[in-house]
Formats: C-alpha cells, sequence, structure tokens
C-alpha cells in the first residue's frame, strides 16, 4: 500500500469526499459501487466488481439464476456430477 499524502476530515454525517485524482486514477465515476473493507486498523475502499457465487473470482463468470459463476467452476461441477 502506497501512500497519497493526502489527508481528508469527516464531515458531520461521517463522509469522505475522495479527491477526483484518485477517482479518476481508479476509474471511479459517479454512482459507481464501492466496497469497504476493514484490516486491522486499516479502511479499504475498492471498486465493487461482482464475481463468482463460489470462488469470488471476477474472470469468465456466466450468469446463472440470479447469481454468477466461473466457467471453471461450472467445469469442475459439471465433472463431479459426471456430465
Amino acid at each position: 500500500m502506497k501512500s497519497t499524502g493526502i489527508v481528508r476530515k469527516l464531515d458531520e454525517l461521517g463522509r469522505i469526499v475522495i479527491p477526483i485524482e484518485l477517482r479518476r486514477t481508479m476509474n471511479l465515476e459517479i454512482k459507481d459501487p464501492v466496497e469497504i473493507f476493514v484490516d486491522d486498523d486499516k479502511i479499504i475502499f475498492r471498486k465493487y466488481a461482482p464475481g463468482c457465487a463460489i470462488t469470488g473470482s471476477q474472470e469468465d463468470l456466466v450468469p446463472f439464476e440470479g447469481k454468477l459463476y466461473s466457467r471453471s467452476v461450472i467445469q469442475q461441477m459439471a465433472a463431479a456430477a459426471k456430465i
């Protein structure tokens, strides 16, 4: 993790403005969903991207009954079911 040297204060409602330079770097647009993680004493923001319902992988996804699954998981399930 690298420091940007940018410091922001929370407003009265607990909000933080993400500087435009960072939004451009991270390709964040208005209304984009952002995931929030906590790691010990760190708060981590990441642009949300849906992943496989089983592995969390974000590559080669196939929608099925309202969820996303990676092709490799589908192939593994088909092999396990001997299809």
